[in-house]
């Protein structure tokens, strides 16, 4: 066995330790990086990394590639295509011994659900040109994964967060800020929490579409506060949403407003989550930091 992963960032890297966790110490992992500092440390980690930015073929990895038994894809659309099978389609091809297949999307391709709850036959905002990109590079997979007769899990994930990645670092920073909009809500979901159910998954050949998120959806603002008091600080002023100084992408992050059920996932390995809730997550990096 061994796994090839197209990004190996945060969340990939969490993945990678939990597949070693779950299933073997001893497992041959391979990943790619835009950044050579990022590939130092991934040697340091026992991961074979190889150069790819998604522009233009990784020059190296064709060999890893071929040789992989698992694959998982967490690098987002590029001009409108997936990179990985825009460039490394045919080495996909020319593993023999494939066995499984996962693709990284987000909670993003969902139409808003004025904060209703949502599952995975919910409505997609193909209208979005964001969302109908990830939302058509979904179906490359699935079309893919079919031809090759390969289980495919994709993972819509929530907004990441995790140590290093959270209100407790915002804060600790100087850049947490609490803007409110009455009714607003948003999941999000652990980084240990994707890496532990992507390991299960790939462990099972879970196949299909799952939302990977916490329990609860609550208001950003709700972290902030939270945070603050595990510091023993005061937050940061609320600031009215009409009033705020954000820029067009965080606006648009503002206009979404929906709650993103993960019992299909829960149900699909027979667990929970480690982190629930905002609240387990916070206090796990407060602890850790201390």
């Amino acid at each position: 066995m061994s796994v090839f992963f197209f990004g190996m960032g945060y969340s990939s890297r969490a993945t990678a330790n939990a597949i070693r966790s779950i299933i073997d110490q001893n497992i041959t992992i391979f990943g790619t990086t835009r950044s050579r500092a990022r590939a130092e440390e991934l040697l340091r980690d026992k991961i074979r990394s190889h150069a790819f930015d998604g522009r233009a073929p990784g020059l190296m990895l064709a060999s890893d590639l071929k040789k992989s038994t698992h694959v998982i894809a967490s690098i987002p659309p590029t001009n409108g295509s997936d990179p990985v099978l825009e460039h490394h389609q045919q080495e996909l091809d020319e593993a023999q011994d494939l066995q499984w297949l996962a693709y990284f999307s987000s909670v993003g391709v969902y139409a808003g659900s004025d904060g209703g709850w949502i599952d995975e036959s919910a409505a997609l905002a193909r209208e979005n040109e964001r969302a109908a990109e990830r939302i058509g590079v979904e179906e490359r997979w699935i079309e893919y994964a079919e031809k090759r007769d390969v289980p495919l899990a994709i993972f819509r994930i929530a907004g990441i967060y995790g140590p290093g990645r959270s209100a407790i670092n915002k804060l600790k920073d100087g850049l947490a800020h609490r803007i409110i909009k009455p009714g607003q809500v948003f999941n999000r979901v652990h980084r240990d929490d994707i890496g532990r159910i992507t390991a299960l998954a790939m462990q099972n050949r879970l196949s299909g579409i799952f939302n990977l998120t916490d329990d609860e959806p609550a208001p950003p603002q709700d972290l902030v506060t939270y945070g603050a008091k595990l510091l023993k600080v005061q937050p940061p002023k609320s600031v009215p949403f009409e009033k705020s100084d954000l820029s067009e992408m965080a606006k648009m992050f503002y206009s979404d407003n929906k709650r993103v059920s993960n019992a299909k996932i829960k149900k699909a390995l027979g667990i929970e989550l480690l982190y629930p809730t905002y609240r387990e997550g916070l206090q796990m990096i407060h602890e850790l930091d201390n």
